[in-house]
């Protein structure tokens, strides 16, 4: 199991040292992580209440790996009083902390924090994406690509592969801000727009301006970052 750290360290667990695939603490308040899930159910089942009816069971790992993250960010953090909104989103009702759990293939994530809501969003980088890219992008959306990258019109096979890693950080950075807002009936093209485009950068983060227009406007900032295969999205606000 790798390690990508932006403030490196390891947890022990059971006198056996798991090492997280990615960890960041943002500050005294609010931490993430990513866990590559390598175990079976019994190793998550020690820590972990089964809160839901899940029957699939590569779902039923992913969802019990994100709720094994949260105490690992915070060590009190009381996974038995975790409720369910009528939206589906997981709550603690006094708000100890706010948090996000996401997962996709063999990852678990998830973030929180003692002072801000959050919102965080892992996907697999395929290019099956483009074939849903209308439904969450809007034409001014579809351009900044094209924009800010004509060097690779001519180029396909490249810009194929950024195309793609283009589309995957602008559903993540969506579904962050949706799982942020924490209510549903949000529509990704109307209500969820980018206000500009930067150049992606596989060393750093990525940070990307967003509107957010429901009840009211709101400026959002979503840090994003690409690893090889996947892409991470978190927000906090």
């Amino acid at each position: 199991m790798n390690l990508h750290s932006a403030d490196s360290g390891e947890y022990r667990i059971s006198h056996v040292i798991m090492p997280l695939f990615y960890q960041h603490n943002i500050n005294e308040h609010t931490r993430l992580a990513i866990w590559q899930i390598a175990e079976d159910e019994g190793f998550f089942l020690e820590k972990v209440p089964h809160h839901r009816d899940i029957t699939h069971p590569h779902k039923r790992l992913q969802h019990l790996a994100g709720r094994y993250l949260l105490p690992l960010l915070f060590s009190d953090f009381p996974l038995e009083e975790i409720m369910i909104a009528d939206t589906r989103k997981p709550f603690l009702p006094n708000e100890k902390y706010h948090f996000s759990i996401s997962h996709c293939g063999q990852f678990a994530a998830a973030i929180a924090s003692s002072k801000n809501r959050v919102g965080a969003d892992i996907e697999m980088i395929a290019t099956r994406i483009q074939r849903i890219a209308h439904k969450f992008l809007n034409e001014t959306e579809k351009n900044f690509f094209n924009e800010d990258y004509k060097a690779f019109l001519d180029q396909w096979s490249l810009k194929d592969k950024v195309y793609t890693e283009y589309l995957t950080m602008m559903w993540s950075a969506k579904e962050a801000i949706y799982k942020w807002h924490g209510n549903g009936g949000v529509d990704f093209r109307k209500n969820i727009q980018l206000l500009k485009f930067t150049n992606i950068n596989h060393e750093q983060e990525i940070s990307l301006p967003f509107v957010f227009a429901k009840e009211d406007i709101v400026s959002l900032s979503v840090n994003t970052k690409i690893f090889d295969e996947m892409v991470l999205a978190w927000i906090i606000s």
